[in-house]
């Protein structure tokens, strides 16, 4: 019979999930008219509240199997809950009680900030305004690990144009970068004109046989270094490179001072919420001090 009600309550559930409305687990003493399908104590499990763990076409053994495991992993929760409730103390669960109270008013009151946030912060950050702030806060940039600007190129053992690729990269003629760009469909990797800052570190996962090698061979400019493995050939040229407690480029940090900006922004603006709503509180006569 046990089996038979689940079986009925999961094919139910999988062709109603659209119309029924997900509700409260922990809602207690509430006279609800729709099926019960578990109940601990005074606490009741509803069908509705089945619908948002049965996805839509399963196998209805799939759906029993859920079924079940919801309804005993509710059960449990009930009966854990139930059970601290019998056994805490007065002290314990008034502490209990003003916890939630200070939570509770916390998730209103930062909606509510979030909500005129969203409403009134300006997100434009002009590319003078990161400039201005980088220029003024240099000192606060300093790097914590090694950055290092790269040109490679990475091709396999079995690559027929090994020569040239060798003497294109070496040159300095636009006319033979261009010429390298053009055998770029037949390497693995490559970066040619990208002037982006890199890691150390990063540099190391590109260029797996700079791993064996001393660190300060690599941290310096260098136009054309080549290394091997059993997969193929590096080409590399080290154009830049800058080292810890040196000042960041502002290309590489670009982003986190627009994060910065819009933060301190933002907390400028929750400032001026607050003494807004206190000052129009004052001269509504809402807010007095005795």
């Amino acid at each position: 019979m046990r089996k038979f009600v689940i079986i009925f309550l999961s094919l139910f559930v999988i062709g109603s999930c659209d119309k029924l409305k997900s509700l409260d687990l922990f809602t207690k003493k509430e006279e609800r008219k729709e099926p019960i399908v578990a109940s601990v104590g005074q606490t009741n499990l509803y069908l509705s509240e089945l619908a948002g763990v049965i996805p839509r076409g399963i196998s209805r053994n799939d759906s029993i199997v859920l079924a079940k495991s919801y309804i005993n992993t509710w059960a449990k929760q009930q009966l854990l809950l139930q059970k601290a409730e019998e056994n805490i103390s007065e002290v314990n669960s008034k502490k209990i009680d003003d916890l939630i109270k200070t939570y509770r008013q916390s998730l209103y009151i930062n909606g509510y900030k979030e909500s005129l946030i969203k409403q009134q912060l300006d997100t434009i950050v002009t590319e003078e305004a990161i400039l201005t702030y980088y220029e003024n806060n240099k000192e606060n940039f300093k790097l914590n690990e090694e950055l290092l600007q790269i040109k490679y190129v990475y091709f396999g053992n079995d690559f027929l144009d090994k020569k040239e690729a060798i003497e294109k990269f070496k040159s300095e003629e636009e006319e033979d970068l261009e010429d390298l760009e053009s055998l770029t469909i037949n390497f693995k990797d490559y970066q040619l004109r990208d002037s982006s800052w890199t890691t150390y570190d990063n540099v190391l996962q590109k260029i797996p046989p700079f791993r064996y090698e001393a660190k300060e061979n690599l941290l310096k400019k260098s136009k054309f270094i080549k290394r091997e493995d059993s997969l193929g050939v590096y080409l590399v040229a080290v154009n830049d490179v800058l080292l810890r407690n040196d000042i960041a480029p502002l290309s590489y940090i670009e982003n986190n001072i627009k994060q910065l900006i819009l933060h301190k922004r933002k907390i400028e603006l929750v400032r001026d919420i607050e003494k807004t709503l206190i000052n129009d509180a004052i001269k509504n006569n809402e807010f007095k001090e005795y």
